[in-house]
């Protein structure tokens, strides 16, 4: 599938499928709503020292290295991707620069070059697990303390954020464990719900009126 590399708002840059006129980011701003969404919303709401963090659409490894930036607790990251995007994509991105990370930039290389399906410490502190993977596939259990649900929009792929969908993420999550989502449709929300999730509604990234933080309940 074709992807065209575009410039979002905050500057940064993310990824265009014509095909399905869908981008990876939000073009209000990629950093911004990484940032909004999943640390400020998620990682940071998290109290542990050990941290386990599934990423549902791991993309352009964005989130991933934010969350390498942002925290200095041991980090079990897994990133769950179906069609990665190549070396030469890779290129194109402008995130080390945009962060101000030169110093990272070997992380951020080690992010995308390290093997699929491997555990791999890209510090002493954070380790990643890419798994090339169809979301369906996912059999997880009790494992994550925190996911990032950054799959494709409910508009343009409503199947991801299906019933049976949030069932394995529900199976995949600790009690008490968080999921953290841009997206706050009302399909979602009953979608979630319906297989146990509590849900908050708060205010969404620059672009987005409100983004969702689900909890398991601890049963």
């Amino acid at each position: 599938m074709k992807r065209e590399i575009k410039i979002t708002s905050d500057g940064s840059t993310t990824f265009y499928l014509p095909e399905l006129n869908e981008h990876f980011h939000s073009t209000h701003g990629a950093i911004q709503e990484a940032y909004h969404v999943y640390i400020k919303n998620g990682l940071q709401q998290i109290t542990l020292n050990e941290i386990s963090i599934l990423e549902i659409g791991f993309g352009t490894g964005l989130n991933c290295f934010i969350t390498l930036l942002e925290t200095d607790k041991t980090i079990d990251y897994t990133g769950v991707e179906a069609y990665p995007i190549t070396r030469e994509e890779v290129t194109k991105v402008n995130y080390v620069s945009q962060l101000n990370a030169t110093k990272h930039q070997k992380e951020f290389d080690e992010i995308h070059n390290v093997s699929w399906e491997e555990k791999h410490a890209i510090t002493n502190k954070f380790h990643l697990t890419k798994r090339k993977q169809f979301f369906k596939d996912i059999n997880d259990q009790n494992k994550f303390d925190l996911i990032y649900f950054d799959a494709f929009g409910p508009d343009i792929q409503p199947e991801l954020w299906s019933e049976i969908i949030f069932k394995k993420m529900y199976k995949a999550l600790k009690p008490n464990g968080i999921l953290v989502t841009y997206a706050a449709k009302g399909d979602v929300k009953r979608n979630l719900k319906s297989v146990g999730f509590s849900l908050k509604r708060l205010p969404g990234p620059p672009g987005k009126w409100h983004m969702l933080k689900a909890t398991k309940n601890n049963i």
